[in-house]
């Protein structure tokens, strides 16, 4: 028998890079797809496929996955989007461009590569659709609205995509990690000096006192309830060898703490204590 195929976007580092050693490891044929070549051919030296698939150019989500299909002889048993950014900053000192641009790569190039893969499942009548979320993609706090937004707008799509596709034999599952030891908040750093003016902002003292120390001085610390990313692929791994996986898998217990808090208290007590997180 072939083996089972997925597609993994995100692969340079974090969680999707884990995930295709992870996969791997369990037998399955990884695509570990990224958005700049030099991690493709980083990853090809490791013995991966790796098709460049860019979630802001179709050009290269369209051949990225034909890329796939071609390899597979038509099939793919299980897609999991990965690859996104983050964006810090008030949602007054964003430019909606900024917005806008996060939407393309968070939300709208997932939605593309989504569609390629549905009607792949539809003709096998199985597949795996597996989409990471985060923490934020049901809870809110300071100065992460537009990155929220996006992970908000994914859950929506995905709970909808879930109950749409119910009687295709195509499971949709949603990971919600908290927080995961990745580049992510470093690489989210250029990107938010690209997007706004701090300094004159209205908001400076509360970014100096706050949010600039977490991103500048907290790089390799620590967040409470931070676990590797390993955590992720574990989940995963169930999510896809599982006869009946969960429609969610929350992950750390930061995750299960927001989970409980966003359900349980009243909206204005919840804000007294988001309030202070930065």
């Amino acid at each position: 028998m072939s083996k089972k195929s997925i597609l993994i976007t995100g692969c340079s580092s974090g969680i999707g890079e884990n995930a295709a050693h992870a996969l791997r490891e369990h037998g399955w044929r990884v695509f570990a797809s990224c958005r700049q070549q030099q991690d493709c051919d980083r990853l090809r030296d490791e013995g991966f496929d790796s098709p460049l698939i860019d979630y802001t150019d179709q050009n290269t989500i369209h051949t990225g996955f034909t890329d796939v299909l071609d390899a597979t002889h038509g099939t793919l048993d299980a897609l999991f989007n990965n690859g996104a950014y983050g964006l810090f900053g008030a949602v007054e000192d964003l430019p909606t461009q900024g917005l806008r641009d996060i939407f393309e790569t968070n939300v709208f190039g997932w939605h593309e590569l989504t569609r390629l893969a549905v009607p792949v499942m539809r003709t096998q009548q199985r597949g795996h659709i597996i989409q990471c979320s985060s923490v934020l993609g049901f809870a809110y706090c300071p100065w992460r609205g537009a990155y929220s937004a996006t992970k908000h707008a994914l859950r929506a799509m995905t709970d909808t995509l879930r109950i749409e596709l119910r009687d295709t034999g195509i499971k949709v599952v949603l990971i919600e990690p908290g927080p995961i030891t990745t580049k992510f908040r470093v690489n989210s750093i250029p990107v938010s000096q690209h997007w706004f003016d701090w300094e004159n902002s209205p908001n400076k003292e509360k970014y100096e006192a706050g949010l600039l120390k977490r991103l500048y001085e907290g790089r390799g610390k620590k967040d409470p309830f931070e676990l590797p990313p390993s955590e992720v692929s574990r989940k995963i791994i169930h999510a896809l060898e599982t006869t009946n996986p969960k429609t969610r898998y929350k992950i750390t217990g930061a995750t299960y703490l927001a989970a409980l808090l966003r359900w349980s208290l009243p909206t204005k007590i919840l804000d007294n204590i988001v309030v202070h997180i930065q």
